[in-house]
């Protein structure tokens, strides 16, 4: 029997140093690192094995204490989280300006508390969700699961231990492991963001570990080739994934067993036969040393990379080994002087939550209220500067006009809030503007269009909901009965006349799905058969990143991008348009592009104005730029209605 009582193996610190290798690589985008961010499941798994091997140690002594192990986690994880959060904080605060700003602020408390997963996944799953290079703070979703599953884990192994005596315990585990493996599965196919932040797609990965652990003694004891041979296939099922994997598969489900069973591997391998070439390789004093400090390498890598994102600088073979060597130096003395410092302090659980949880958590929430309640540009974003930083921040056409975006979704608005133009005869306007948050971000360009031109135009638009006629929505919008009652009602109310109709949406979001094609057209076909004009809204060009939205305020000397890129994107649309021109030639469509885009390159800047508020949303004022410039170059395509 193989006595499974806990004891220093370095392999494990090198399976540590691996699996934050190939986390660090993958987001310093190293070529051909496709798959890295599955070191963070590696971690998973070697949690699970250490901490069920230091609870069985201490449940065995009778030493167990709830109070001195939550103790030991605070003392461990927070104060390296503090300091580096804090330097992030100091770091960004000259740059990061309006919602990046206070997100970081947000995330910053919910990583203390440990749920940062929670957030980010209740964050980024918003319409207007942020752009996730650039969230310093993203990485620490990966330790609020991981101390969730220390919030549940010791009780349960406790009350195993205290009325599971004599019992047989592999089957229920067995069930359980297979039954949360399952629900991983079922959850990366159904509800992906879920599936990848949250704490039940990701339990398997534990409970390999902790399997390993709970059942040493009952597991076959290994020869040494049978060892070599267990170990060496788990690396390669870990290195294999984080190769040919990448961030488009699905993920975890069956794509995160392969590494984390393969990582089970290696331990198990170890925990007979320490004496493996593969344990060897991991026990080389460089991966023994990088394992060591792995928690500081993790914790400070991202935040610096976040904000090279931010700030449009693109991630070069030099500035990847200048931050590599940052990381590791700062690392390191964060270990020696931080980590080693506090891990190893006699304080009792209240002293250690008041000092390193309840007291930053004071001063972070002080910090966030400030921010959105008073944020001061003026230390941030020199005086030249702040005019611009306006338009992006307080022209979102979606909060200028939110009675016409965010209202009832069947008794819209028709109210002067959102008519546009002349003033409608015997109240009824001449033409309607319909569509989604990509139409309302167009009202704008369309008000340039209209001046002058007869036109008693009305809005009603909202956020993931382009028009479909009533038949099409529900089918198409089942899931969504909001989405299906305001196309309804738009089909009601366009059913009563012939109008003009500007139809908006973000098209190459939709048309991605074959399917919309012939949505799409059918939408034409039944505006057309109502004897309405209809007006097609083409999108401006998308941008690789929201952060070109800013780049002005970035010092940047060029804040074009490639015309080339945007006209592949384009691609889906484009079919889609040259269908509906063979079926109705007659329906006109409106191309901000050709005031921005020539055979080279795309501007994002209009006469010295920002015309974006994020990467494919125009703000107010340069959606009217757009407009403005359209009528000086080229005839309006509008007829005119007087």
């Amino acid at each position: 029997m193989v006595d499974s009582k806990p004891g220093y193996r370095a392999d494990i610190e090198g399976l540590r140093a691996l699996a934050v290798i190939l986390v660090i690589l993958y987001h310093f985008e190293v070529p051909g690192i496709t798959g890295g961010f599955i070191g963070v499941d590696v971690f998973f798994v070697i949690s699970g094995f250490v901490i069920t091997q230091l609870l069985q140690r201490a449940f065995s002594k009778g030493t167990f204490s709830f109070k001195d192990f939550y103790a030991r986690r605070i003392r461990r994880l927070v104060p390296l989280f503090l300091l580096v959060s804090t330097v992030t904080f100091l770091m960004i605060s000259p740059f990061y300006i309006g919602d990046a700003y206070y997100i970081f602020a947000k995330s910053w408390l919910s990583s203390l508390i440990g749920i940062s997963n929670l957030y980010y996944f209740s964050e980024l799953t918003q319409y207007f969700a942020p752009e996730t290079r650039s969230l310093n703070l993203l990485h620490t979703w990966s330790l609020a699961v991981e101390e969730q599953f220390y919030l549940i884990w010791p009780l349960t192994l406790y009350l195993a231990y205290r009325f599971g005596k004599g019992r047989e315990g592999h089957w229920p585990f067995k069930i359980t492991l297979v039954a949360t493996f399952a629900l991983s599965v079922y959850m990366a196919n159904q509800w992906p963001a879920a599936a990848y932040y949250l704490l039940p797609a990701r339990l398997f990965e534990f409970m390999l570990g902790t399997g390993v652990a709970l059942f040493a003694s009952q597991l076959p004891k290994l020869k040494r080739p049978t060892a070599e041979l267990l170990a060496v296939t788990g690396l390669t099922m870990v290195i294999a994934t984080a190769l040919l994997i990448t961030k488009h598969d699905v993920f975890p489900g069956f794509n995160a067993l392969w590494p984390t069973l393969g990582t089970a591997l290696v331990i198990y391998a170890g925990l007979h036969q320490p004496e493996t070439v593969s344990a060897r390789l991991l026990s080389l004093p460089v991966m023994v040393f990088l394992g060591g400090i792995s928690y500081s390498l993790y914790l400070w890598h991202w935040p610096p990379v976040a904000l090279l994102h931010y700030q449009l600088v693109e991630l070069t073979a030099l500035n990847r080994t200048a931050l590599m060597i940052g990381v590791l130096i700062v690392s390191w003395l964060s270990y020696r002087f931080v980590e080693n410092r506090f891990r190893h302090r006699p304080w009792s659980l209240k002293k250690s939550f008041w000092i390193l949880v309840f007291t930053p958590l004071l001063i972070i929430w002080a910090i966030q209220s400030t921010i959105r309640i008073a944020d001061d540009l003026s230390f941030r974003i020199p005086e030249e500067r702040r005019e611009l930083y306006k338009i992006i921040a307080n022209n979102n056409p979606a909060d200028l006009y939110k009675r016409c975006f965010k209202g009832d979704p069947v008794a819209f608005n028709t109210g002067k809030a959102c008519l546009f133009g002349e003033e409608p005869v015997n109240g009824q306007p001449n033409s309607m503007l319909i569509g989604d948050s990509h139409g309302i971000a167009q009202i704008g360009f369309v008000e340039q269009l209209i001046e002058g031109k007869g036109y008693s135009l009305l809005m009603v638009t909202r956020a993931s909901t382009p028009f479909l006629p009533t038949r099409v929505a529900e089918t198409v919008q089942a899931a969504d009965p909001t989405q299906v009652a305001r196309n309804q009602a738009l089909s009601e109310y366009l059913s009563e006349r012939p109008m003009t109709v500007f139809v908006g949406a973000w098209w190459n979001a939709y048309l991605k799905q074959e399917a919309f094609q012939g949505y799409f057209l059918e939408t034409l076909d039944w505006l057309k058969a109502k004897g309405h004009t209809v007006i097609v809204l083409e999108d401006v060009p998308e941008l690789p990143s929201s952060s070109y939205a800013e780049c002005l305020l970035k010092s940047m000397e060029d804040c074009a991008i490639d015309a080339s890129k945007v006209e592949n994107n384009l691609a889906n649309f484009q079919r889609f348009k040259e269908a509906a021109r063979q079926q109705h030639p007659d329906i006109i469509w409106t191309n901000p592009r050709k005031v921005l885009c020539n055979e080279a390159r795309c501007e994002t800047v209009l006469n010295g104005i920002p015309l974006y508020r994020d990467e494919s949303h125009l703000n107010n004022v340069g959606a009217i730029e757009i407009g403005k410039e359209y009528l000086k170059r080229f005839d309006n395509p509008l007829p005119d209605l007087r």
